[in-house]
């Protein structure tokens, strides 16, 4: 590695060393580059809206499906536990930004649909979200963005080709 890769603080990517495995290295660095957008949108969506990056989720899941989801649907589109989505639901229903009503096929469910005043809030949450994720790849020139994108569609082909045959 050149000195000039070597990250400036300690993150998944210090675990690996010249002797590791090219693509050990590589899933670590991809790791640790998601870590620090992740992060960073946590750390300014909680200074800026007062709001957790899971709470955000839940309602851009809301957001694109403005019939509302049941609970299920929410717990696997976020990858969450039902326990999870119930408890960040319950805090939503608490501001007013998202409502629970009975599902009108099945008695025993509920659909979570944002409220108007939680699209609004959703709204500016998710254009400052778009601009703060403009920025963190801002120090990257449009080709270097869009080769990176053709090569991570690579990867996600080889992965979950690799992955589909266990």
């Amino acid at each position: 590695m050149s000195k000039k890769s070597v990250p400036a603080a300690s993150d998944t990517e210090t675990r690996a060393t010249s002797e590791h495995a090219p693509d050990l290295r590589l899933w670590l660095r991809t790791l640790a580059c998601t870590n620090l957008i992740e992060n960073h949108i946590r750390s300014r969506l909680r200074a800026e809206f007062d709001i957790t990056l899971p709470r955000f989720d839940l309602m851009a899941q809301l957001e694109r499906s403005p019939q509302g989801l049941k609970m299920g649907e929410l717990s696997k589109r976020m990858m969450v536990t039902g326990g999870n989505v119930t408890g960040i639901t319950d805090q939503l229903v608490a501001e007013g930004l998202v409502v629970r009503e009975d599902s009108p096929k099945d008695r025993r469910a509920y659909i979570v649909k944002l409220t108007p005043e939680g699209r609004r809030s959703f709204r500016k949450m998710a254009e400052s979200h778009e601009q703060w994720v403009v920025e963190l790849f801002g120090g990257m020139d449009e080709k270097q963005r869009g080769q990176l994108y053709e090569l991570l569609a690579a990867l996600k082909t080889s992965a979950a080709r690799t992955a589909g045959k266990k």
